[in-house]
């Protein structure tokens, strides 16, 4: 196994950090579909920087959730399950209508996906805090 590269890393958790930020900066607009959008980017790079530290494949969307389910071994952290569900969703609401989005549901959801980018941080090896 090669030594994980750490700028990949960090430019990961970086954008995943810079998305959560931008997602509440949308939501806060009444922009529901990018707040949405942002949120999935938020998870989808946080995923990627762990994925890229541990030595886990992550070349497409379908290893977004393997590499969650391999993360909530790790952690032990069974909420890591339905964070993914959360994410997936996000991510499915950019297609959806205005009409049947909920501002509340999605800021709830960004919560969420705020607290897997806390949870999956120290699988990245980037430090003590982000």
């Amino acid at each position: 196994m090669t030594s994980p590269d750490f700028d990949e890393i960090a430019d990961h958790e970086a954008q995943a950090r810079e998305f959560l930020a931008k997602s509440r900066e949308y939501l806060a607009q009444g922009n529901w579909h990018q707040a949405s959008e942002k949120g999935w980017g938020a998870a989808a790079h946080i995923a990627k920087a762990v994925a890229v530290a541990q030595g886990w494949r992550y070349i497409n969307h379908s290893d977004f959730s393997e590499v969650l389910y391999q993360a909530r071994k790790l952690t032990g952290n069974p909420g890591l399950n339905g964070m993914r569900g959360i994410a997936n969703e996000l991510h499915i609401n950019y297609c959806k209508r205005k009409m049947h989005l909920n501002a509340e549901s999605i800021g709830e959801d960004l919560d969420s996906i705020a607290e897997m980018v806390d949870i999956l941080y120290p699988l990245t090896g980037l430090g003590s805090g982000g």
